[in-house]
């Protein structure tokens, strides 16, 4: 006893000289976080010309400009797969194709023979068909809608290839033909995914995505938290961690397998919450799910949920010194609390000002959408992707009123902006979109197949369009440019996971799992963009990182006690380290060494006023570019002034002649 109190009053004391930015421990911090960044300042810009500033500068001044922080969490998408041929980023010809791993894949014929496969571009230009689309002859562009790809954690690290703790990179293209034809020759379906899993895409399919990279600032080695689908991400970007320390306190909760099905810590699958379930203590639950999660009637314990989440995530550190007040109304403290009984009290101690929070998700409440999809008893939730909601998974935010009511639909976000009722003290607000879109637009492709099925908005294959999901970015960043919050304002726009797309660079290997030596940390690229006032232009960030960066981020600028030096969070990560023997058994917000706190993407002549912050018209994206869908407007790289690194090297784009981006939705015979 005596030995875990020690431990967590130093973990206490540690939090807190850390988050103090004059002291002699937080300029330590910084000088190691500096140290780590390696070739971040490669690209300095005329308006930072010595490079970045010193951290502690940077944050003191962010925490002055900034107060308001908008997270647009898109889904599944690797670096490589929309910003490979970015130039100046780390992609896919910035080396010859020797010196890239995994660049040269083998991939199985129909007829059993091996052949080569190596990345290729998909797009208006390349592999579609003009059709005409409202009176006008257009690309029906495939890049734009492609079938979802196995992103699963077993077959995330298949495709990584992991050999002697270093990851090869070069199994994307096999793994994914083996899900569909497991043995013998494989079926034109299973090779034409093992083909899509080499896609990539340009700024002739996502301009708008490209436009804010080319203006402001792209991070080029940002990882998947955890190796595995969209759910452990969502818990990631608010804990920093999928459940970790949960595994180390309850090793009776520890994930059964290779962690791909069921309940169990860290979580790595897309198991729902059981909160909003039939499982839900609640009745009515006070969040939702969406009708088709569960069959009708079904009764308590006879559906298969996640387990109730305990530790500490962002919600928790946010409310300051009135956490105590907002966890009273827990309708069970004991069960949703009891992991966190002393960091609720250290954060308590701190009485630091409450940060207000937000998460808003298409479909949560009632949306314009609810008439295109199946509806529950109150004609809701038709566009509403429940694995996505991280915060609903945590009983102390799902079962509590109080901490519920800071979850809410994605038109509610939109109102908010445009009514100018957000706090004025400012906050953290997470966006995703979901099954539909809010504003009525369609693919371009005249497919029926595909204007049935591809209407979302969160950019996940399978059922969004990828330039409706940009069109959603842009509107709601037109929105805060156009209202009080763009100047105090800081935007990040990332993805969940890696969707089991090729990328080549490998990642960190952190953390294998319980009871196994599979890898569970970290995975491959996804793309992460900054957008504020006060931002860079035209910047490549290299200062590596994982989602669990957008926590660190949100520290650093609210002043919040990191989660990973929490009393509770910092002796699990104590006691794990020692009864696993291994490192960063935690959140990845302190501690864990090569996690960006984003701060590499802010100009420090700018916030300490030697230059003028960005205007409004420098991010907006004109609406006619945003309504009319590129594939129709012909908006795309030749319009950014981008010379992509494939077409500025010549490089041949050898489509594989029986390419399918949607092997799924339209068989091939």
């Amino acid at each position: 006893m005596d030995s875990k109190f020690s431990k967590k009053v130093a973990a206490s004391l540690l939090a807190f000289l850390l988050i103090q930015p004059g002291t002699a421990l937080y300029a330590q911090n910084a000088a190691q976080d500096d140290s780590a960044k390696g070739t971040s300042n490669k690209n300095s810009t005329a308006d930072d010309p010595g490079g970045k500033g010193h951290r502690a500068d940077l944050i003191r001044l962010l925490r002055q400009k900034v107060k308001y922080v908008f997270v647009f969490y898109q889904e599944n998408r690797s670096f490589d797969s929309y910003f490979g041929t970015f130039p100046g980023a780390e992609g896919l010809f910035t080396r010859d194709a020797g010196h890239t791993p995994g660049f040269n894949q083998q991939i199985i014929n129909v007829d059993g023979s091996v052949s080569m496969i190596h990345p290729f571009r998909i797009g208006p230009h390349d592999t579609c068909p003009l059709s005409m689309v409202n009176g006008k002859t257009v690309a029906a562009c495939y890049a734009a809608d492609t079938d979802d790809i196995d992103h699963s954690h077993p077959r995330t690290v298949a495709k990584m290839d992991i050999q002697n703790d270093a990851a090869l990179m070069d199994m994307f293209a096999v793994t994914e033909e083996h899900k569909y034809s497991p043995s013998g020759n494989p079926s034109t379906k299973a090779k034409q995914f093992g083909e899509l899993a080499m896609a990539y895409e340009d700024c002739d399919t996502v301009p708008i995505l490209w436009q804010y990279a080319s203006n402001f600032v792209l991070f080029d080695h940002i990882f998947e938290a955890m190796t595995g689908p969209s759910t452990p991400g969502n818990l990631a970007i608010i804990g920093a961690q999928s459940g970790v320390t949960q595994w180390v306190r309850h090793p009776d909760q520890a994930f059964a397998g290779n962690g791909g099905s069921g309940p169990g810590v860290p979580v790595l699958n897309d198991t729902d919450p059981l909160w909003g379930s039939p499982n839900d203590p609640n009745m009515p639950p006070l969040v939702p799910v969406n009708p088709g999660d569960f069959p009708a009637g079904a009764m308590p314990g006879t559906v298969t949920t996640q387990l109730n989440l305990t530790f500490a995530t962002l919600p928790l550190t946010l409310p300051g010194g009135n956490i105590k007040n907002l966890t009273s109304t827990d309708n069970d403290a004991d069960g949703d609390l009891g992991d966190v009984k002393e960091d609720v009290e250290f954060i308590s101690g701190l009485n630091k000002a409450s940060v207000p929070f937000g998460w808003y998700e298409e479909g949560y409440d009632k949306e314009v959408t609810d008439n295109a999809g199946p509806m529950d008893a109150n004609g809701t939730h038709a566009s509403y992707i429940t694995h996505h909601n991280g915060p609903q998974y945590f009983g102390y935010v799902a079962n509590n009123p109080a901490m519920a009511s800071q979850l809410h639909g994605l038109g509610d976000f939109f109102n908010a902006v445009e009514q100018r009722t957000l706090p004025k003290e400012g906050g953290v607000f997470f966006v995703k979109g979901g099954f539909q879109n809010l504003f009525g637009l369609t693919p371009t492709d005249a497919d029926s197949k595909v204007q049935a099925n591809f209407l979302g908005d969160d950019d996940h294959p399978g059922y969004s369009d990828a330039q409706i999901s940009e069109a959603l970015l842009a509107e709601a960043i037109n929105k805060i440019a156009a209202s009080p919050y763009w100047k105090d304002c800081a935007i990040i726009i990332t993805w969940d996971d890696s969707e089991g797309d090729y990328d080549h660079v490998p990642p960190p290997i952190r953390l294998t799992g319980p009871g196994t030596s599979m890898t569970i940390a970290n995975g491959p690229r996804v793309p992460l963009l900054v957008i504020s006032p006060y931002a860079r232009t035209g910047y490549i960030s290299s200062d590596p990182g994982s989602q669990s960066s957008v926590v660190k981020f949100i520290d650093a600028v609210f002043g919040l006690p990191p989660l990973a030096l929490l009393p509770d969070e910092f002796f699990a990560r104590f006691v794990g380290e020692e009864m696993l023997n291994q490192e960063g058994l935690g959140p990845e917000d302190a501690l864990t060494p090569g996690i960006s706190d984003l701060t590499d993407a802010f100009s420090l002549g700018r916030l300490n006023g030697d230059e003028d912050p960005l205007t409004p018209e420098y991010v907006k994206i004109p609406e006619k570019l945003i309504m009319n869908l590129p594939a129709v407007s012909g908006f795309g790289c030749k319009d950014l002034g981008i010379v992509t690194t494939d077409r500025a090297k010549r490089i041949k784009n050898e489509v594989p002649p029986d390419f399918n981006p949607r092997p799924s939705t339209n068989l091939t015979p």
